[in-house]
């Protein structure tokens, strides 16, 4: 197989399957003797023929894996052939509970409670079924509390990489608080 075969294999297999996929995982099915670094040239590759062609597709990077997806320019005649779902905006508390994941994950209900002053069952469970955060595991102490991180589809939804592109979170105190 000559390289822009493999280029094509990569994009087929990135089309199929649909979620995001590290460069290690591609390099694992095919067969040929690749590194790493010709894999994510040849994503590159791929990344710029579609943004210079103006493509109905793209490639994106979330942290470090790649997924295929529509191209955000073209979302108003998507959102034409697909019936809209009616998606609540989120409520003030759910928002203020996603941006303390996101600033201190992995973190725990217990302290994201302490962090509000009052308790979130509710609103955890609305970020959950929004898939902006996950359950990443337990810690290892008394009564094994569930540990929460966001999910790249809270990526996706900010349009960013990854959690390094968020504001620095000193960008959000006012002035007169101290800390």
């Amino acid at each position: 197989m000559n390289r822009i075969e493999i280029k094509y294999i990569i994009e087929s297999i990135m089309f199929a399957y649909g979620e995001p996929i590290t460069i290690k995982e591609l390099n694992s099915v095919i067969d040929e003797e690749l590194s790493p670094k010709e894999i994510e040239i040849m994503l590159n590759s791929l990344i710029e023929e579609y943004r210079e062609n103006k493509r109905g597709i793209q490639i994106i990077k979330l942290e470090n894996k790649y997924q295929m997806c529509t191209n955000k320019d073209y979302a108003d005649y998507i959102k034409k052939v697909l019936e809209p779902k009616k998606r609540k905006s989120l409520s003030q508390a759910t928002l203020e509970t996603l941006t303390i994941i996101a600033y201190k994950q992995p973190i725990t209900k217990v302290e994201i409670e302490s962090i509000r002053g009052v308790k979130c069952d509710k609103v955890l469970q609305t970020l959950l079924d929004h898939d902006l955060i996950r359950e990443a595991g337990r810690l290892n102490k008394i009564g094994k509390p569930i540990i929460y991180k966001t999910t790249p589809e809270f990526l996706k939804l900010l349009q960013i990489e990854s959690l390094k592109d968020l504001p620095p979170i000193d960008s959000f105190e006012s002035e007169d608080e101290s800390i």
